[in-house]
């Protein structure tokens, strides 16, 4: 299928591991030219190597999504570099699991802002860039739990929700502008952040153990995997898209108990 996205210049913030980069990949393999930023700098090195070999021209820098005004330097340079902003993909987040009694305010303060307020920065920032080309793609990368709620995963249950309800809003607001918004929404995705839930949640259980029960909660009895992700990711980010805005979708191997 051709999703009309070479030549496109695509910002993926948290890009150096995981969903990030297969999301960056995937972008670069249909043509488009990467801004590509995150926090640990040998890790994004690698991934602008594993960029550059499909013939994208690459902009990286570290940057804190935490940090104002890393991001706005980092949205600045980005299209300097490319010559403009078509797409926003903002992946960057953290987990923070634990039930109410077990987080602090400062987890509360870190998780909102490595999450929602993350996206309000970046978008803020791009959008002049947008309005300059007459037009726009942000696709914000949420959780299932910001719409299935669970205890053990509270401050992503509420922080994940207010980030739809701003993808939502968003989208109807820069809708007349030909900016379309949309979030996709992952469940158990394969990455490094499931050993550090583990060893929040179940620090004794065995791993293999863990792993093995957490994917029984899934209907598809699995993890899924970054490129099981990133397809939709880029079809959101494309043409072919070009009536969807507002929309919320899974992928989540139909994990989620809700219409």
């Amino acid at each position: 299928m051709e999703l009309g996205l070479r030549g496109r210049k695509a910002i993926v913030t948290g890009a150096s591991r995981g969903l990030g980069r297969a999301i960056a990949i995937e972008l670069a393999r249909e043509g488009c030219d990467l801004a590509v930023c995150a926090r640990g700098e040998s890790d994004l090195g690698e991934a602008v190597d594993e960029l550059e070999v499909t013939g994208a021209e690459v902009f990286s820098q570290v940057v804190d999504v935490t940090a104002a005004a890393e991001i706005a330097g980092f949205v600045e340079g980005a299209a300097a570099s490319l010559g403009g902003i078509d797409v926003l993909v903002n992946n960057a987040g953290a987990a923070t699991p634990g039930n109410f009694d077990a987080l602090s305010d400062d987890e509360w303060r870190a998780d909102i802002d490595v999450k929602l307020f993350s996206m309000i920065r970046c978008s803020r920032e791009v959008l002049p860039h947008m309005r300059s080309r007459g037009s726009g793609r942000i696709v914000n990368v949420n959780a299932v739990y910001g719409k299935y709620p669970h205890p053990d995963f509270f401050a992503t249950s509420v922080n994940r929700a207010a980030c739809l309800s701003f993808t939502k809003a968003l989208a109807f607001e820069l809708g007349p502008e030909n900016i379309l918004v949309n979030s996709v929404n992952i469940g158990f995705v394969e990455s490094s952040q499931w050993e550090r839930i583990r060893q929040r949640r179940a620090p004794d259980l065995d791993p293999e153990e863990f792993f093995r029960r957490t994917a029984a909660e899934v209907p598809l009895g699995r993890f899924g995997r970054s490129e099981e992700v990133s397809g939709l990711v880029a079809f959101l980010a494309s043409d072919r898209a070009g009536y969807i805005t507002g929309a919320s979708i899974d992928v989540a191997g139909g994990f989620g108990r809700y219409l």
